[in-house]
């Protein structure tokens, strides 16, 4: 049987059911805009975000520049303006298409007395006609040439006038190897007085000069020495002028490209010369008057000598101390006193261990036959 009643009452049901419906989704509707809407508004404090620009101006930091002294700088200081750039002119030569133009070179000195004399190499002058320097402030000088000595390549050079500074010379001798030492020079003849920094990386070094000598007790280092820097000062902390920088090593005979290997001349021995130069015009040598012809193992073979080791004699200069002392053209000499000439020991670096004046003994091969006579040494000028 129908009833109204209970028509009503489901009716009743739904309505409320649906009522509920519509107030919950309506509540999780406004809670989920109220979350992302505070998401929005309200940084999270579990993700960090990016704070907005300043509203006020940036700071501005101020430097406070500081004079800084150092060891190394204190030491340029006090050498640098010793310093010059030695530039030479070598004139010009007539060859088969005509004369050629004057040339000139350029490398590195430093003053080392009051009354204008500087130091520099013999390969750095040799053959020039004409000398200038040019001071560290820029002033270009003339200057001439007192005298130089081939083998120790030194030359000593002399301005009028007072120089504007004088180097103090350091004592070489007492140098280790790992010593911090300075070069300063005129790398290319256009980079003035360039500061380089290195170590003394051995000393007593021996170099062959290709001239059928060595040059040595050099001074290596891997302080930067390129060409322009030749003649110029090797300094050590105390401000010291303690080598003058003479030549760097870019290779070996294997062909292998070498890189720090530098060489300076010891100051000691560079002053020695410079002191008598500057007394007497010349650096004097012993000085024998013989032609020679060095003799190696490969040589001897290659011409039956009955020695490995020596110089065989061409030409026997007349009236010197070889004449006078008996020596002939095809004689070998083997010995210059207690030494004998050999792969460590060549003719000229033997000889130069005695001074002008000396009396010594030679010994020598004449016939195939060992002799020994008396000779009371020359001197000759060393250029």
């Amino acid at each position: 049987m129908f009833s109204w009643k209970r028509l009503l009452y489901v009716l009743l049901i739904i309505l409320v059911a649906g009522v509920s419906a519509l107030a919950g989704a309506f509540a999780g509707g406004l809670a989920v805009f109220n979350a992302v809407s505070g998401r929005l508004q309200t940084p999270s404090t579990s993700a960090p975000v990016l704070a907005p620009p300043p509203s006020t101006p940036a700071s501005v930091i101020q430097l406070q520049t500081t004079d800084i002294e150092t060891t190394i700088t204190q030491a340029v200081a006090q050498v640098g303006p010793a310093v010059v750039t030695v530039v030479g002119t070598i004139p010009g030569v007539m060859t088969f298409f005509g004369p050629t133009g004057d040339q000139t070179v350029s490398g590195s000195g430093v003053f080392v007395s009051p009354q204008g004399y500087l130091l520099t190499n013999n390969h750095v002058v040799e053959d020039a006609k004409e000398v200038s320097i040019i001071l560290s402030d820029g002033t270009q000088q003339q200057a001439t040439i007192v005298g130089s000595d081939l083998y120790a390549d030194l030359a000593v050079l002399k301005i009028d006038g007072a120089p504007p500074a004088v180097a103090t010379m350091g004592n070489s001798d007492v140098l280790r190897p790992g010593e911090t030492v300075i070069a300063i020079g005129s790398p290319l003849g256009d980079f003035k007085n360039t500061v380089t920094v290195g170590v003394v990386s051995a000393t007593g070094r021996a170099i062959d000069s290709g001239r059928g000598y060595l040059i040595e007790g050099m001074i290596q280092t891997d302080a930067a020495i390129n060409q322009g820097n030749s003649g110029g000062p090797l300094v050590n902390l105390a401000g010291q002028v303690i080598g003058i920088n003479t030549l760097v090593v870019r290779g070996g005979n294997t062909g292998a490209i070498a890189e720090g290997l530098g060489f300076a001349i010891p100051i000691n021995a560079a002053r020695a010369v410079a002191e008598q130069i500057m007394q007497k015009g010349y650096f004097a040598r012993p000085y024998l008057g013989i032609r020679y012809q060095s003799i190696t193992p490969g040589v001897a073979r290659a011409y039956n000598l009955p020695v490995e080791w020596g110089v065989y004699i061409t030409d026997v200069i007349p009236n010197s101390p070889a004449a006078q002392a008996g020596l002939q053209a095809d004689d070998i000499l083997t010995q210059i006193g207690d030494t004998a000439l050999d792969e460590n020991h060549s003719y000229l670096n033997t000889l130069f261990q005695y001074r002008p004046g000396d009396t010594v003994t030679l010994t020598f091969v004449h016939d195939r036959r060992q002799m020994q006579t008396q000779v009371t040494l020359g001197e000759t000028t060393g250029s």
